[in-house]
């Protein structure tokens, strides 16, 4: 190296400059710097430094120029305390180290999902903001000592952008910590049962409650919307016997809803058949009343009658008796003359499927008391 530093000296030297000692290298270039030099060689220049501050003093008062977007919230703060909020449009703070803005976006809904560490290839053994793994975070006991794998989501919003920044150092994981405690108090007093089927809208209410009365004292200038249940599996070892629970709770449900619709079917019209007979067996009773009455009432009438005129009513009564019997349908009746009465054998067939007494088709027989008639 000896060679080169001797070259660099030589080149040095041709261009008219001092080499520094051998051994110590270039040094530091502004080791013999001099500001006030500096500026009396600016003065002697003519280089005009009045101009120079008042473009610096307006650089940094327009460093204090700031626009907030809509959706967001500005938040001043003056040595570092709380000053003002500001919403969206151009706005002015004092310049650093007066002031600052902080813009933080408030109306949106944000969403912590807790339970969801698996996802994107990660293993069971990482560990999510709170620090825990995965096993940990979704595992929770529950009130008839099993374990439950959930997974939910917290959805809220920032209402007072100022307490969310200081009132709480890290509000995030706190409200991820206090979603987590809720939900595992609303499990520990749940049946595994009820978590897995139909308890769900119940535990969602629940914790969403318990989560509101946790982050009160807080005081952290946000509010919870709403906790959604997303998914609710049992451990890996026990799953398959779930699911046949499960599968078996179904079918009974659907079953059971069978059997309530065929209820609400057939109830409707047997309960119309049974009214419908009621009525036609109050209609015939009060067919049966008025025509036994009628009955009693022509009879005593007949009674009357007979009393006052004995062989008139008897000569009627037979004469009605003889109407109401020829006329009546179906009895076949054989006129013979009195020129032929002594001329034809007085018996009759009483076969009743020979001719002339053969049935139409379609009648019966006629009885033997009106076989007798004839």
């Amino acid at each position: 190296m000896n060679w080169d530093w001797e070259k660099l000296q030589e080149k040095r030297q041709r261009q008219g400059r001092t080499p520094p000692p051998q051994g110590e290298g270039p040094g530091n270039p502004f080791e013999n710097f001099n500001p006030s030099g500096f500026l009396s060689k600016l003065f002697n220049r003519g280089v005009p430094i009045g101009p120079l501050l008042i473009v610096a003093l307006l650089i940094w008062l327009a460093s204090g120029i700031f626009i907030v977007k809509p959706g967001e919230v500005g938040v001043v703060t003056r040595f570092g305390k709380f000053n003002r909020e500001v919403m969206d449009g151009p706005h002015y703070h004092l310049p650093y180290p007066f002031e600052q803005a902080e813009i933080v976006v408030a109306e949106p809904l944000r969403t912590m999902v807790i339970g969801q560490t698996l996802e994107g290839g990660r293993t069971a053994g990482y560990k999510s903001g709170t620090g825990k793994t995965v096993a940990e975070e979704a595992s929770m006991f529950t009130g008839d000592e099993n374990i439950v794998h959930l997974r939910f989501n917290v959805q809220y919003n920032i209402s007072e952008p100022h307490k969310f920044l200081f009132n709480v150092r890290d509000p995030e994981t706190t409200i991820k910590s206090a979603a987590e405690a809720a939900m595992r108090e609303v499990v520990g007093r749940s049946m595994i049962d009820s978590i897995l089927t139909i308890g769900r809208t119940e535990i969602q209410v629940e914790t969403l409650q318990v989560l509101e009365n946790i982050l009160t004292p807080y005081n952290m200038g946000v509010r919870i919307h709403t906790v959604q249940l997303l998914d609710a599996q049992p451990p890996p070892d026990v799953e398959a016997a779930f699911k046949d629970v499960a599968s078996a709770r179904e079918d009974r449900i659907r079953r059971i809803n069978e059997a309530e619709a065929y209820r609400m079917q057939i109830v409707p019209v047997a309960n119309g058949t049974a009214q419908s007979m009621l009525n036609a067996a109050r209609g015939y009773s009060r067919q049966v009343e008025e025509a036994a009455t009628g009955e009693a009432q022509r009879f005593l009438a007949m009674v009357d009658e007979f009393s006052k005129a004995k062989d008139i009513t008897r000569k009627r009564m037979y004469l009605e008796a003889m109407a109401d019997l020829l006329s009546a349908s179906g009895l076949q009746k054989i006129v013979i003359s009195k020129d032929a009465n002594g001329n034809v054998l007085p018996l009759l067939n009483l076969d009743p499927s020979s001719a002339p007494f053969k049935n139409a088709p379609g009648q019966q027989a006629a009885p033997a008391g009106e076989a007798n008639a004839r």
